[in-house]
């Protein structure tokens, strides 16, 4: 559950290529480099889990917060 009421964003501030690692651990009140860590190894280790398509989706899917 996430830890405030704000919509989940793209992060501007903790952001690597897109944004979106950074505005899950945000949302979520996790450390940004532990979402990317999970993430990758979700993608490499999983079969199942298309990690560069699922990426392009929630880029496309998030919106990016205005403000820092």
């Amino acid at each position: 559950m996430p830890n405030n009421p704000a919509p989940l964003r793209r992060s501007m501030a903790n952001r690597q290529i897109a944004g979106v690692c950074g505005g899950l651990a945000e949302y979520f009140g996790l450390d940004a480099t532990t979402v990317r860590v999970g993430y990758v190894l979700l993608s490499i280790f999983s079969v199942a889990f298309p990690g560069i398509l699922v990426y392009l989706i929630l880029w496309l899917l998030i919106p990016q917060r205005e403000y820092y």
